[in-house]
């Protein structure tokens, strides 16, 4: 019996690891190399500023809402050098964001975006979310 129990703690133990690692799995990094990391107050004055926003969610949530003038280019369908080129000149600053935290694709269009030499990149991290939770303007 005693040993049973081991093995079933065992199993539990690897079954809790492994799930933490699949949710960590889930959650986009706090920093991309060459990006400069931003919170919604920091997006806003940006905005203010005419700073230009791409928004790299799939359609459905661009539809649901977005931030105002923001380019959508989706991440996985369109995104390339030449779109991104059409949105901003590599010199111009550009704020990429998606659907917060848990979602990779602002982080992963920043990489892009500062491999083709982009030299101002503002990864929005929080998102489209914390924007519509501080009352931001939303189209």
């Amino acid at each position: 019996m005693k040993k049973i129990a081991t093995l079933m703690f065992v199993a539990f133990a690897a079954f809790g690891l492994a799930n933490g690692a699949a949710n960590a799995a889930k959650v986009s990094p706090q920093e991309v190399a060459g990006a400069s990391t931003i919170d919604a107050s920091e997006a806003k004055k940006l905005f203010d500023q005419g700073v230009v926003f791409v928004d790299v969610r799939k359609d459905s949530d661009w539809e649901a809402g977005r931030i105002p003038n923001a380019r959508h280019i989706e991440l996985k369908k369109v995104l390339s050098e030449d779109t991104l080129g059409k949105a901003a000149k590599k010199d111009q600053a550009v704020v990429i964001y998606c659907n917060g935290p848990s979602c990779k694709r602002s982080s992963k269009a920043c990489v892009k975006a500062v491999a083709w030499g982009y030299s101002k990149v503002y990864y929005f991290r929080e998102g489209f979310p914390a924007w519509n939770a501080a009352g931001y303007s939303v189209e």
